[in-house]
């Protein structure tokens, strides 16, 4: 969500002695295809105010959510109508002359530029027009908008491929360090971009380097599976809800005693083809939680079982291992309360990205 050039700038926050926010680095380019970035004028976007367009070159990436719905609509002609109503509302209600963010990503993967002028000067990667997405930064900072709310919900893989390949371009156009990819609360006090999104920032960072090491697009496929991410986890009753640990992913994570039984939670996905493809287990890592959590994966070749001890190493994806899936949209990690170790089992989230 944006604050901009209007917004009091005694409220920023900047969170000193971060190491996340160290100073610019060298680094080393690559090309980069470019995404396919509709302009202002393929989205049908109003006559701006007057923008100020600066000869400097930006030093960081900022990344927002709208704080809006998460659509199911994927269209194009959705995304199209998301930005033509930021810049409505940031034109009429805020009383700016543009839309305040440089780009704008929508839930089903559409790129469009925001303010005018972001997408000439960034295809030219040379200067920026200042913009209006946080006080303090907006001569500095390339802000991306990120449709939808992400305080628990997980962005939609084709946002996230989007946002990885844009900011791998916008890093590879302007010499930015993939280290200096930042929230926006980073710099103001806000809950933006969610927790979730937030802190998905590390693997960004990540990902943006790997594409500019590679110079090209990231994997064709990744996706986070949450236990709450709607019609993608089952689980029976047994299964209770808990926000207890805050090593959790997203907002809360499920939890059950172990026992003897055939009781299973299912994180289920959408693949896109028989490949091979790693699988990383989130979970809250807790003295006391279970040291012998059974995690099944439906391998081509069969089940497949990893055991893992989750009274530790929580807090961050953990590798369950590399396999070779077969396509379709299915039932494909689950967690096992089939243990013999005491303590609580947990199923909290699963990233697959194919390799």
């Amino acid at each position: 969500m944006l604050l901009g050039v209007g917004a009091a700038t005694g409220g920023l926050s900047l969170a000193r002695g971060n190491p996340a926010l160290a100073a610019p680095t060298d680094v080393t380019t690559f090309a980069v295809d470019p995404p396919t970035i509709a302009s202002c004028a393929t989205w049908g976007a109003r006559t701006p105010g007057s923008l100020s367009v600066i000869s400097s070159n930006p030093d960081k990436i900022l990344i927002h959510h709208t704080a809006g719905a998460n659509s199911t609509d994927y269209s194009q002609a959705h995304a199209y109508a998301l930005a033509r109503s930021i810049q409505n509302s940031h034109m009429d209600g805020n009383g700016w002359s543009d839309s305040g963010q440089h780009f704008t990503i929508s839930r089903g993967g559409y790129i469009m530029e925001g303010r005018h002028h972001s997408l000439s000067r960034l295809q030219a990667g040379s200067g920026m027009v200042v913009g209006a997405h946080c006080p303090g930064q907006n001569d500095k900072a390339i802000g991306i908008e990120n449709e939808g709310t992400y305080t628990s919900a997980t962005p939609p893989a084709a946002l996230y491929d989007r946002l990885v390949q844009l900011c791998a371009y916008i890093c590879d156009q302007y010499g930015i360090a993939p280290t200096r990819i930042y929230g926006h609360r980073d710099y103001y006090a806000t809950a933006c971009p969610g927790n979730v999104l937030y802190g998905m920032l590390p693997q960004l960072r990540a990902d943006v380097a790997d594409a500019l090491d590679g110079g090209s697009t990231p994997p064709a496929f990744s996706t986070i599976i949450d236990n709450a991410t709607p019609g993608r986890f089952t689980a029976s009753e047994n299964w209770l809800t808990s926000s207890y640990s805050s090593e959790r992913y997203g907002a809360d994570y499920r939890y059950a005693n172990p026992a003897a039984v055939s009781d299973v939670a299912y994180f289920k996905a959408d693949i896109p083809a028989e490949g091979n493809y790693r699988i990383d287990a989130w979970y809250p890592g807790i003295a006391g939680y279970n040291t012998a959590t059974p995690y099944l994966i439906l391998a081509k070749s069969g089940m497949q079982t990893v055991v893992v001890d989750q009274s530790t190493g929580g807090g961050t994806w953990r590798s369950l291992g590399t396999f070779t899936l077969t396509a379709g949209d299915k039932n494909v990690v689950g967690v096992s309360r089939w243990s013999g170790a005491s303590g609580y089992v947990i199923a909290d989230a699963i990233r697959i990205t194919r390799v």
